[in-house]
């Protein structure tokens, strides 16, 4: 786990920092695990090929390959704020119960897997 300092401006900026943060835990799990392995060095050499994001009527969807690693809210609605991180319930749909943290805010825990679960 890593946990997101940085405050950034605009959404778009904040996806980057949550990706940059995913491939840093990437990166120490695999130094942990198995050491820098050569898929591993691809797939941090490959990693931002990798993810994407779209931009939706109410969230911005992080992809990771073929899946969704993360929602972003694009605006204020219900109890959630601009920039929050939604956990992906579906392809289609966010887990509304709680945002695991915000990308404009900052200072809030990424693994590299995607946002964490609530304890």
């Amino acid at each position: 786990m890593i946990k997101v300092e940085k405050q950034c401006n605009t959404i778009q900026q904040g996806i980057e920092c949550l990706i940059e943060a995913a491939k840093e835990d990437y990166k120490r799990y695999s130094l942990r695990h198995s050491g820098i392995s050569d898929y591993s060095q691809k797939q941090l050499d490959q990693w931002n090929n990798l993810m994407s994001f779209k931009e939706g009527k109410k969230y911005f969807k992080v992809i990771k390959e073929n899946s969704v690693f993360a929602f972003i809210v694009k605006e204020d609605f219900k109890h959630f704020k601009k920039g929050d991180v939604l956990k992906p319930a579906s392809w289609k749909t966010p887990a509304l119960n709680s945002a695991r943290g915000n990308v404009l805010s900052g200072n809030y825990p990424i693994e590299w897997t995607g946002p964490l679960y609530l304890k």
